[in-house]
């Protein structure tokens, strides 16, 4: 039943992914002189997301220097006993993804941890190698419960932190954005004070029932 349950997550999010990079609508909003770029390819701007404000994809694609810089490593987890199993173990739970350490992702109408700076990282599902040509990995989380707001216009901000520690590694994102300015929002204002490595990938969608 295990492995039957993470084989249906995997397939369900390649083939989203698949499906949604052939598409003509990508949010990359990029940087030429970002040194990673951050693409989302699900939910797209305007979307209305999910049934009983869940069971929606945020997928994304992160090209890199090189993958080595990235720090990244497969994964294919998820929540109770799905976390650590083989054949591509990882942990589950909000904060920063040990397998891609250096990813930030907020959602505006979080209600969980530090809410709208709470990074949701290391909530996401399957993580893949997909071109070693562009250093690019993919990155993909089936949202599992309705956490983050019912029937509500959201906002997904995605980006990749700067190399704070200087040690040639994407690895240094934080389990909470501290909110620079105080003003009780956490937005692009302050990943950009925080410090980041990308493009800042911003995507207003709505979450439904």
């Amino acid at each position: 039943m295990l492995l039957t349950a993470l084989s249906l997550v995997a397939l369900a999010a390649v083939v989203t992914a698949t499906a949604t990079a052939a598409a003509s609508g990508k949010s990359a909003s990029k940087k030429a002189n970002s040194a990673v770029q951050v693409e989302v390819f699900s939910p797209q701007k305007g979307d209305i997301a999910g049934q009983q404000s869940k069971g929606f994809f945020v997928d994304l694609a992160l090209r890199y220097p090189s993958l080595a810089a990235s720090g990244a490593g497969f994964q294919l987890t998820g929540p109770t006993t799905h976390q650590n199993q083989a054949p591509f173990p990882g942990t589950f739970s909000p904060g920063v993804d040990e397998k891609v350490p250096g990813l930030i992702v907020l959602l505006s109408t979080t209600t969980i941890g530090a809410k709208n700076g709470q990074n949701l990282a290391n909530l996401f599902n399957l993580t893949g190698f997909t071109n070693q040509k562009t250093n690019e990995i993919w990155d993909t989380w089936i949202v599992g419960a309705p956490s983050f707001g019912k029937n509500v216009r959201s906002v997904l901000r995605v980006a990749i932190a700067a190399d704070k520690n200087k040690d040639g590694i994407y690895n240094d994102a934080p389990a909470v954005v501290p909110d620079s300015n105080h003003d009780g929002r956490i937005t692009s204002v302050d990943l950009e004070a925080y410090g980041v490595a990308s493009n800042i990938a911003v995507v207003p969608f709505e979450i439904s029932d």
